[in-house]
């Protein structure tokens, strides 16, 4: 029992200094994933001497560590961000994958001696982007890239573990039993196919399981986070005992769940951000205290040397080739390639060889590392300079300080947000506040006060608002500096065209033909359906979604009746060349916008 005590006690030790070095990442922009691995590398044989070399231990607990992840990487990704981006970001995950892993391969045949299969093992594992050490590094640098790039970044570094984890494995069981011929591709080729449609089956199935089960039984909001997290670690497991990609449909599960209505979503998020984080310290720290850096001289040449090659060759080309089909300018390819991070997803790959007993598995590992303390130190450092020397940073609107989801009972939901009101800001020279944002507070100077009881709002007010779900991002518009706001393809508040209020609804179909209009009301005017809708006394601002269309209330009579309608339609991606025939566009986003 004293050494169970003393192994909790060092292991909790660690645990906390790693997360007290987040504080050093936020003073000095530091890599924070960086400082984890560091304070592993810290305690292991070659610093404090913990010795720790449990390969297949360290391997399982990553796995799952990254199953948590991934979890909750689907879980905050919205529709809209997925269905923008889908197309590039599944090409740069799995053709940018399997060009990035070939390039390396051929390099690593003419630096290190392998031959091309052991190459490209050694290019699978170190082809995937890091998704967290991405949007950290962005977050504490205060670097706010274009919607179009972070989206697609967003996008890309959540899906391409799936593909990275299946070539490593396959390569990996093709080098234990020395087998590479014909025969073998195809099983293969097979197996690929076998899990990415399991992965994709399960990861959906997956997805309406967590709302079934957090809506029916999730009665306590304290159980609520406990029981989703359940739910993902069941679809993960079961999915890889079926033969498929588990990763793939944790993902796939937290994507469906996520853009549902879940009994205390807030209370889940929060959670799982604190679970998120738990994951990333114990998987670095475990991979840290794995390494041993006295190895590292004897193949530190020929590993900067091929971390040089993947940062500035490899990813670049097949960042180049993915995107050419799309419509992305040269800049933000250019960036798009550089924060190609690596990170514990390819050290916890560098593990399969040792387990599987490969001859250089040391020497796989030893070089990944490398590379990995490379690309964060390289490209994590410089991200923020990239992104200004690139011209793609734009200045964060000054919308929300805060933003809080609210469950309240029967399942009502709501959002709590903070406004600093800015000088020159529309509510503040007379725009409505909309319907569906009701305010509650305003602190002035320091003091607080109800809002019918603040008079007129003043430049600096705090405002509490209590928001539907979904449309806070719209309040910017009239409470932010207008001079901040207005970034391209930006929902406007009213919408973007002005359509006759006495017109029927069928018309519709003539702006966008999957529009849904109800069974029996085709003829019915666009006024009074809107009016019947909004229970009667609709008011400017008021909106009402037909599948891809929002109607909008620009203006009312004395009588409430509506006198002009706007209208919105979400953006579709048809400029840039599709991946799938029209037939299979237009069957995937009826199934993205009924929330699969």
């Amino acid at each position: 029992m004293t050494t169970f005590y003393l192994a909790v006690m060092i292991f909790s030790a660690l645990v906390l200094l790693a997360a007290l070095s987040s504080a050093l990442a936020f003073r000095f922009g530091a890599p924070l994933l960086l400082l984890f691995l560091g304070v592993g590398l810290l305690g292991g044989t070659d610093g404090f001497g913990i010795e720790f070399n449990n390969d297949a231990l360290t391997f399982y607990v990553g796995s799952l560590a990254l199953a948590v992840i991934l979890f909750d990487s689907g879980f905050g990704t919205a529709f809209k961000t997925f269905r923008a981006t889908a197309a590039p970001a599944i090409l740069l995950a799995t053709l940018g994958v399997l060009l990035t892993a070939g390039l390396v391969a051929v390099a690593a045949t003419f630096i290190l001696g392998f031959t091309l299969l052991e190459g490209f093992l050694l290019g699978a594992i170190v082809a995937s982007t890091d998704a967290a050490a991405v949007f950290f590094l962005m977050r504490i640098g205060g670097i706010h890239v274009v919607d179009k790039v972070s989206s697609t970044l967003e996008v890309e570094s959540g899906i391409n573990d799936p593909m990275a984890i299946f070539l490593t494995m396959t390569l990996v069981s093709m080098l234990s039993v020395q087998g590479s011929g014909a025969e073998e591709t195809l099983t293969m080729v097979l197996h690929f196919f076998r899990e990415i449609g399991f992965g994709l089956i399960f990861g959906l199935a997956g997805g309406v399981l967590t709302i079934l089960i957090a809506n029916s039984f999730g009665l306590n909001r304290g159980l609520a986070p406990i029981l989703v997290l359940t739910v993902a670690l069941l679809v993960f497991s079961a999915t890889g005992a079926a033969g498929g990609s588990g990763f793939m449909a944790v993902y796939i599960a937290g994507l469906v769940a996520g853009n549902q209505r879940v009994r205390y979503s807030g209370s889940i998020r929060r959670f799982q951000e604190g679970m998120t984080w738990l994951a990333q310290i114990i998987m670095f720290l475990l991979l840290g205290l794995l390494a041993t850096p006295r190895n590292f001289p004897e193949i530190l040449v020929p590993a900067l040397g091929l971390a040089l090659f993947l940062v500035f060759i490899a990813r670049p080309i097949a960042v180049w080739i993915c995107l050419s089909f799309f419509d992305y300018r040269p800049r933000e390819t250019k960036f798009i390639a550089w924060i190609g991070l690596r990170g514990a997803a390819s050290i916890l790959l560098a593990i399969l060889p040792a387990i599987y007993g490969l001859e250089n598995a040391g020497l796989y590992f030893n070089i990944v590392f490398i590379m990995v303390l490379v690309s964060l130190i390289l490209q994590g450092w410089l991200l923020g300079p990239v992104a200004r020397l690139l011209k793609l940073v734009r200045p964060k609107a000054s919308g929300a300080l805060e933003t809080v989801e609210i469950d309240l009972p029967g399942n009502a939901k709501h959002e709590l947000l903070v406004y600093r009101l800015a000088e020159g800001a529309p509510v503040l020279k007379g725009a409505l506040i909309p319907r569906w944002a009701i305010p509650s507070l305003v602190v002035r100077d320091g003091l607080s006060m109800r809002y019918f009881y603040a008079g007129d709002l003043k430049a600096g007010d705090y405002l509490y608002l209590f928001v539907v779900p979904g449309m806070s991002y719209l309040l910017d518009q009239i409470f932010a500096d207008p001079q901040m706001v207005g970034e391209k393809g930006e929902e406007p508040m009213l919408g973007t065209d002005v359509l006759m209020p006495d017109r029927p609804l069928r018309e519709l179909g003539a702006i966008d033909p999957e529009v849904a209009i109800p069974p029996g009301q085709e003829e019915t005017a666009l006024a009074d359906f809107m009016k019947a809708r909004l229970g009667g006394k609709p008011e400017v601002a008021d909106r009402l979604h037909l599948g891809p269309l929002s109607l909008i209330v620009r203006e009312t009579d004395d009588q409430h009746n509506v006198v002009s309608v706007g209208v919105w339609r979400e953006p579709l991606e048809d400029d840039a060349p599709q991946l799938l025939p029209p037939f299979w566009q237009r069957a995937m986003r009826r199934l993205l916008r009924k929330g699969l």
